[in-house]
């Protein structure tokens, strides 16, 4: 604790005295960039971002109520974005990366967050505020994602990973854009692809098969997002919807925030498994009622020229992820939040 205490002083000392140099001071100015929208932005490429880390830290000794004896979590974002304008064609591309872990005495290492998100669309103006556009957007994740307490037995099972799943929509349609920061694409058909690609069975029992161990054979990997093993991709074809906000809600305060909403038109499939690496595959009715929602948004509080307040919230649902539930074969809404404090960047 006295180790930890010193290197908090000297620390903050450092960065007290760098703070001064005519350097930073320069970097200062940079920072006072805009990531939103510039109205100025007549014709050419308009490029920026924003880069934040942050750290904490903590720990106890001899302490009666119950605490970790020591913590540490860290989170990187970089959100950068590159449009071009020429005439009255636009092509407008945003890319948000983010990573988060926690350690502690009792868990060990547990990411928090992780996301790898490209949204691009491109257009022609047919009016001041619509246009004819296609959009292109991709997600999936870093690295790899587990059940640490599987089968309630305390096993550490893998259910997620790079390309495990990644999501590819395409989709063409009109955009509706009636002031810079904000707009609302639609497309009537588009296409989505989900792909479990690395490693779509990640069973934790050879084939599947528990043995002695009991409680039924495994599902893979892939069949969590309603993806057959043997193919590894499934594709869709369904309505999709964009809503994008991106604005300075208050001096200092800016909040940025994306929904997406896909409708399948197609029927889809559920795998139950049967045997050691074996699976039933049913096929399920077409029900575009049941809307996938992917809802992402950031509110950035700018406390000075250096350090942010970050709070972010993820919110999902898609009705072919069933992992929920008392036995993990449900939907469910999937939730995900994260306040955090420390160094920003704009460039």
């Amino acid at each position: 604790m006295r180790k930890s205490f010193l290197l908090t002083v000297f620390s903050v000392s450092f960065l007290a005295t760098w703070a001064q140099d005519a350097g930073v001071k320069d970097m200062k100015a940079q920072s006072e960039k805009k990531l939103a929208s510039d109205t100025a932005h007549k014709s050419g490429w308009k490029k920026g971002g924003v880069f934040s880390l942050n750290v904490g830290q903590g720990g106890s000794r001899n302490w009666a109520a119950g605490a970790e004896k020591f913590s540490f979590s860290t989170a990187a974002y970089l959100s950068v974005f590159a449009n071009l304008k020429s005439g009255k064609f636009f092509w407008d591309n945003t890319l948000d990366l983010g990573y988060a872990m926690v350690n502690t005495t009792s868990l060990g290492n547990r990411k928090t967050d992780d996301k790898i998100d490209l949204y691009s669309k491109a257009g022609y103006e047919l009016t001041d505020k619509i246009s004819v556009a296609g959009v292109v957007n991709f997600r999936t994740q870093f690295y790899d994602g587990f059940d640490y307490n599987y089968r309630g037995k305390g096993y550490k099972r893998r259910i997620s990973g790079f390309f495990a799943p990644a999501y590819l929509v395409i989709a063409p349609g009109f955009d509706w854009h009636p002031v810079d920061y904000f707009s609302i694409f639609v497309s009537p058909i588009s296409t989505r692809l989900v792909i479990v690609t690395n490693e779509p069975k990640s069973y934790y029992y050879p084939a599947g098969d528990p043995g002695a161990d009991g409680g039924g054979f495994e599902a893979p990997l892939s069949t969590f997002y309603g993806v057959d093993p043997a193919r590894e991709v499934k594709a869709e074809a369904g309505a999709y919807a964009s809503v994008n906000f991106n604005k300075e809600i208050l001096k200092n305060v800016s909040y940025k925030s994306r929904l997406d909403l896909y409708s399948n038109y197609l029927s889809t499939y559920r795998f139950t498994p049967t045997g050691p690496d074996q699976l039933q595959v049913d096929k399920i009715s077409a029900k575009p009622q049941n809307v996938d929602v992917f809802w992402t948004n950031a509110i950035v509080m700018k406390v000075n020229k250096f350090l942010n307040v970050t709070y972010s919230l993820d919110l999902i649902y898609d009705d072919d992820v069933r992992q929920f539930g008392p036995n993990k074969t449900s939907a469910g809404t999937q939730i995900r939040s994260l306040l955090a404090v420390g160094f920003s960047a704009k460039f």
